[in-house]
């Protein structure tokens, strides 16, 4: 995928709790099974690709698989899962398939009998993918309702500010803006002073760190699009670097494979 095509991802995604009465299809199961395995690998996460995730859940409808997103307990793990894991989402998204990012509405002690995760790694969500109903249903009208009252703008995250933000910072923030959060809460907080940009949350060995790798993700895309190639640092500082591709694209295989069955099982 490019960049534009991440972009685009962003703009159409929506969190999707109604699914149409069918499984994905074979090919589909395997190239996200790919990509988790290559997260894994690259950033010594634990993330599983289940298969039927319906008995994890009571108000979600439809058939439909799941990732369960789990890691390390460190705030470095929590913060990988959000940027990797919506990675996944974008991709997923880009090729028609509908996801929602859940930390609450399933069974979590359930999810952890079913897998076999060591004692000393968490689950900080799972997320949703299936073939998304046409409309959506009364259940998902009324969380978008509930947890949309009053959205966050991305000058509402910004913490401190001593001059204008480049252009990028501030087409990058606006992505922030469309990102998935728990309950819509956006709860990163951004700086820019004398130059340099960073970000925060206030509970870093929360669930909130999650959402702050979302956003880290959704902010590289769009400095990218306005010419900024950029990586987060450890200590969370945004570093402009030279021209570099997005880590979790998959190999030009992978994105036949899953271009191709998209198209033969999508309506």
């Amino acid at each position: 995928m490019t960049n534009e095509q991440y972009i685009e991802a962003i703009e159409k995604r929506h969190s999707r709790r109604a699914y149409k009465p069918k499984h994905l299809s074979q090919e589909i199961k395997n190239v996200i099974k790919q990509m988790v395995d290559v997260v894994n690998e690259s950033a010594d996460l634990d993330f599983l690709f289940i298969d039927d995730a319906t008995p994890f859940f009571k108000i979600f409808s439809g058939k439909f698989s799941m990732i369960v997103i789990a890691g390390p307990d460190s705030q470095k793990a929590r913060e990988d899962c959000g940027y990797y894991g919506e990675g996944i989402v974008l991709q997923c998204v880009y090729h028609g398939l509908g996801t929602c990012w859940v930390s609450g509405t399933y069974n979590e002690n359930k999810v952890y009998e079913a897998i076999n995760l060591a004692t000393e790694k968490r689950i900080y969500a799972v997320i949703t993918i299936g073939y998304a109903k046409d409309s959506y249903s009364l259940v998902e009208k009324s969380m978008y309702k509930a947890t949309h009252k009053k959205n966050k703008s991305y000058q509402d995250m910004i913490e401190v500010c001593d001059e204008k933000l480049p252009e990028a910072y501030s087409y990058g923030l606006s992505l922030v803006e469309k990102g998935p959060s728990a309950v819509n809460r956006r709860p990163v907080k951004f700086r820019y002073e004398n130059g340099v940009f960073s970000g925060h949350v206030d509970e870093p060995y929360s669930d909130k760190s999650v959402d702050f790798g979302i956003a880290k993700l959704h902010f590289v895309i769009g400095a990218k699009a306005k010419g900024v190639n950029g990586k987060w640092n450890f200590e969370n500082v945004f570093e402009p670097i030279d021209s570099r591709r997005l880590k979790f694209e998959p190999k030009d295989s992978e994105e036949d494979e899953i271009n191709g069955s998209t198209e033969e099982e999508n309506e």
